[in-house]
This record gives C-alpha cells, sequence and structure tokens, in this order.
C-alpha cells in the first residue's frame, strides 16, 4: 500500500497495448492482465504497491490504442522521467504514449465524457496473414470467397443506432444492471486497406455492446438479415436476438475524451 502521508503526484497516462496475450485490462488472479503488468512496473519505480486505475475494462483479446489511467507516485518523479523509466521496464505489447500531470481528483473512469471504439474488418484474403490477423475480424481469410457487402445497408444500419437508445438485445446475458440506455454520438464506417473499420462514439457501453452491434451490421450487409432487424432489435429487445458478437480481436479502445481535453482525432 502507498503510505497516505506521503506527498504524491498523480499522472495521467495514455496507454497502448496489443490484447492478444492479455486476459482483459483488468488484475485477476493467476492471468496477465494489461493493468497488473503496469502495476508492477509502477510499484518497481516507486519501490511499493501502487495502484493503476483504468478508464474501463476491456475483455482478453482486445486492444488499445488511448486507454487512459492514473497513478499516484512520490513527489520526486517527473512526466517525462516517469514515461521513459515505464517504457522502458514494460513489456513490448505495451506502450505508455504520453503521461501528463493531473489534478489528485482526476479519475479517468467517472470523469470521461466519451469513449471512441475502433472495429477492424478484414475482407480481402490478404487479411488471414499472420502480420494482420491478430488485429481485425478477418473475414476475407475465413469465407469461401471475399466477402461482399453492402455499403448502402452497413451505412445505414450505423446511423439506426445514433442517439440515445435501449441496447439491451446487444449487451452479454447475466452482467449487472447498470441500465440499458446508451447515447451513441456516432457511428460510422470507411474503408480500409484491407476491408472496414466501425468507428463509434457514446457515453458508455454494454458488455460486448459493440462486438454484438459489428456482428449484426455485418450479417445485415452480407444480406444475412434484413436492414429493420437494428430497429427491431432497439424497440423489442426481447422479442428479437442478435447475431453472434463479432471476435475481440478486432476491437480497439481509441480515445477517451475528458473535459479538459481538446477535439482531437
Amino acid at each position: 500500500m502507498v503510505d497516505a502521508t506521503e506527498s504524491l503526484r498523480f499522472f495521467r497516462l495514455t496507454v497502448q497495448y496489443d490484447g492478444t496475450a492479455f486476459h482483459g485490462w483488468q488484475t485477476q488472479p493467476d492471468q496477465r492482465t494489461v493493468q497488473g503488468d503496469i502495476e508492477s512496473v509502477v510499484s518497481k519505480l516507486a519501490n511499493s504497491p501502487h495502484t493503476v486505475t483504468g478508464s474501463g475494462r476491456t475483455d482478453a483479446g482486445v486492444h488499445a490504442t488511448g486507454q487512459v489511467a492514473s497513478v499516484g507516485m512520490p513527489s520526486s518523479w517527473g512526466a517525462t522521467k516517469f514515461k521513459k523509466s515505464l517504457n522502458s521496464l514494460l513489456p513490448d505489447d505495451i506502450w505508455i504514449s504520453s503521461v501528463t500531470p493531473v489534478p489528485p481528483d482526476f479519475h479517468p473512469r467517472y470523469d470521461a465524457l466519451e469513449r471512441t471504439y475502433r472495429y477492424e474488418v478484414g475482407l480481402k484474403p490478404l487479411c488471414a496473414s499472420p502480420f494482420y490477423k491478430r488485429w481485425c475480424w478477418p473475414l476475407g481469410g475465413t469465407l469461401d470467397q471475399s466477402p461482399t457487402l453492402d455499403r448502402i445497408l452497413l451505412d445505414h444500419a450505423a446511423q439506426d443506432i445514433v442517439g440515445d437508445h435501449c441496447f439491451a438485445a446487444f449487451a452479454k446475458a447475466g452482467q449487472p444492471e447498470r441500465g440499458t440506455r446508451c447515447t451513441v454520438h456516432q457511428a460510422k464506417w470507411s474503408d480500409t486497406d484491407l476491408g472496414v473499420r466501425l468507428t463509434i462514439t457514446a457515453n458508455r457501453y454494454l458488455h460486448h455492446m459493440v462486438r454484438y452491434l459489428t456482428g449484426t451490421m455485418i450479417d445485415i450487409a452480407l444480406g444475412r438479415r434484413e436492414i429493420e432487424d437494428m430497429a427491431r432489435l432497439l424497440e423489442s429487445p426481447d422479442e428479437f436476438t442478435t447475431s453472434p458478437p463479432a471476435p475481440p480481436e478486432g476491437l480497439f479502445l481509441h480515445r477517451v475524451t475528458y473535459p479538459s481535453d481538446d477535439s482531437v482525432d
């Protein structure tokens, strides 16, 4: 434990990680996690056990390019030295892209205004390459032929979820009830070199929500479901069933936005 009488400086960390080898962000007994690896290094640098607080959990196999965490360190530590020391000791699949001082009451989870996720779908055969398939849903390498998505239907389905809705149908069963309404500020698909990418920004998410949304939208664009299914699932979650969730390896926590942040992509 940190000595409560010790003078601490608090820092905000922006964390990137390849989630392939992790059992998610949150510390778990006898499992390798991102939080656990970072806390181990921080505690070594501080010469005492320290807790790192994240903006939210990511599941096993999910990646991040903009996870945010906070930690208090002895007052002798500055941001530049702390970042350099962290990156020199952290494993190759975790990288701290920025370290900035924050007030002691900064909380990466409760102070967040919105979170942006990206989901990468690979449509070309190249996505089955070991250099790509760890970071996308390699549809182009798993189907009998390269899939053809109806982009009009895909874009239509994304627009259906923008706004304040009940997303109960798109949540993993059995999760604790915190309410099922979320406000999606943005949901759009864009083309990439390997396929397509979903970018979604919301004030909050339910467990596995982005993956269920992605799986359902892709099925609509492949002609396996009707476009009207998106509205039906939002309006009558107990009467309709989503498609299976898209796999975790295509999902990235891209950005967490706070009141003091400038609007940047």
